[in-house]
């Protein structure tokens, strides 16, 4: 069987779609050589090749010589075989070509169906590689429709759009079509079709990202991103470190005027953003983590990671925060358990001069006392 064109079809779609044509040519044979067996006989050993220089197809059977045949669709006896060739002896394999009727209306209708399975597959395959490479990235995209709680957005890629789930969503939050919205990408899944995007604006990545983009120093590496935790639509605890002394990281990322922090609280529609200073010493950064109350006094207990943060008296429901949010976040952002309490819930310190409530304002009367902290429970 010869076909000019089909070979030069296969050319086509390989400069067309930048699929090999090695790879249709081995799905080709596999398919044809699966149709052949179906239409002709499932227990015959058989081939089916390919010659893309010949512009041919063609079909081989084989068969074992064998002094007895018992299987006539994989066997041939001694004499069958020296018909063909003199030299042949008993447990060579014989390989015969076949030309089938109607073979050629079936090769034609498998071939198609190759092609078309493949092409689908190359170009899942394709978006699937760019989709991949948008993993944990913000982008812009466009609303597309709201269908149920879901929102779907146009990403700018082929054939795809990602899924803002409701518990992706910042509390309070509106959608119109065709809006312009910013997303982070969640997870990718891959699907029978075409992959499932799953979009956030609630992960803590999303704020980071935004602060990669509205501060040049966090860009170059000059400020670090050390730890962030969010509870979406409320407040987001940042801590930030800087290799460079003479840099000011948490000026850094407010920007003048407060420009550069304020882009993206409007972004998160108000959310509240304290940005804080990491420090390796665990009293002074849980001390940051509390901001913005004023904290007098931290002792820890690094074997069981717990510690206890003393605020002055009027301070100790911002430093708890509604329903305890405040200690949650700072919980979080340091990975210590904390422990609040008012100045006058631990007298054994005595915190009640006006120099050291000036010292905790300044972080300037924090230590690390395992025995302190045994005795103040």
């Amino acid at each position: 069987m010869i076909n000019k064109d089909f070979f030069q079809a296969l050319d086509d779609l390989e400069v067309q779609k930048g699929i090999n044509k090695e790879f249709f040519m081995a799905a080709l044979e596999a398919a044809l050589t699966s149709a052949y067996k179906k239409n002709f006989g499932e227990a015959k050993s058989a081939a089916v090749k390919l010659n893309p220089e010949k512009h041919s197809i063609k079909i081989y059977s084989y068969k074992t010589v064998v002094e007895e045949v018992l299987d006539p669709d994989k066997e041939m006896s001694l004499a069958e075989a020296k018909a063909i060739k003199k030299s042949h002896k008993v447990g060579d394999v014989v390989q015969q070509e076949e030309t089938p009727k109607n073979f050629g209306r079936i090769a034609a209708q498998t071939a198609k169906q190759v092609v078309m399975q493949r092409l689908r597959e190359a170009e899942r395959e394709k978006i699937m590689g760019e989709v991949n490479t948008k993993q944990d990235e913000l982008l812009t995209g466009v609303v597309r429709r709201v269908e149920g709680e879901n929102v779907y957005v146009d990403l700018g890629i082929t054939q795809v759009e990602g899924v803002l789930g409701p518990k992706d969503r910042i509390p309070g939050e509106r959608y119109t079509i065709n809006s312009r919205v910013k997303v982070y990408v969640k997870q990718i899944k891959e699907s029978f079709n075409m992959p499932y995007v799953q979009l956030t604006r609630t992960n803590p990545g999303f704020v980071k990202k935004l602060f990669e983009i509205e501060v040049p120093e966090i860009q170059t590496g000059e400020v670090e991103i050390k730890s962030i935790v969010r509870e979406a639509g409320y407040r987001t605890k940042i801590a930030v470190t800087s290799s460079n002394p003479n840099l000011d990281c948490i000026g850094a990322c407010v920007g003048n005027k407060g420009m550069r922090v304020n882009a993206i609280v409007n972004e998160l529609n108000g959310e509240k953003i304290d940005i804080v200073p990491w420090s390796e010493n665990p009293a002074e950064f849980i001390a940051a983590a509390l901001s913005p109350a004023t904290v007098l006094h931290v002792s820890t207990n690094l074997l069981e990671k717990t510690s206890l943060a003393v605020v002055p008296d009027d301070k100790l429901s911002l430093a708890i925060g509604k329903s305890g949010q405040n200690v949650r976040l700072a919980a979080k952002l340091t990975n210590w358990k904390i422990d609040v309490k008012a100045k006058s819930a631990v007298p054994s310190l005595n915190l009640d001069t006006e120099e050291d409530e000036q010292k905790g304002n300044e972080f300037g009367n924090l230590f690390d006392d395992e025995d302190a902290f045994g005795d103040l429970n």
